[in-house]
């Protein structure tokens, strides 16, 4: 079976004044970037503020938010075919947390969702489910 064709990230991963309010607010507050995103990417199973306090409470107590962070990042590649750059999604997370945030919600916006909104204020944005081919 053929692999989908990776398509590019919006903006680069520390082009981070690109959107100058989304880098202030995750600079101030990352864990809202990080809730917003989530929630999107999640298609609403994960809501903003449920993943916004698990990351706050994963970094205050046992200082592995970046783990937790970084897995968005990863079904965000999948669903949207990006590729792993500049490296693993751990790395990035771990390393330019408020970087790979800010990437992650400027290529939201890119493909025109609103993270501000929510899944639900989102929902329009749903892409139609792709079922696989029948076989005899």
């Amino acid at each position: 079976m053929a692999r989908p064709q990776h398509n590019d990230w919006s903006s680069g991963l520390f082009a981070c004044f690109n959107d100058c309010e989304v880098c202030c607010l995750t600079t101030v507050c990352p864990c809202i970037t990080f809730g917003r995103s989530a929630e999107i990417v999640s298609r609403g199973e994960r809501t903003c503020c449920a993943a916004g306090v698990l990351c706050v409470l994963l970094g205050f107590f046992a200082h592995c938010h970046c783990l937790y962070s970084c897995c968005y990042r990863g079904k965000m590649r999948d669903s949207f075919h990006l590729p792993e750059d500049p490296c693993c999604d751990c790395c990035v997370h771990a390393l330019c947390l408020q970087c790979a945030l800010c990437q992650e919600y400027r290529h939201l916006k890119s493909l025109g969702y609103k993270p501000s909104l929510g899944w639900l204020g989102n929902n329009q944005h749903v892409p139609p489910k792709h079922n696989p081919p029948m076989r005899r």
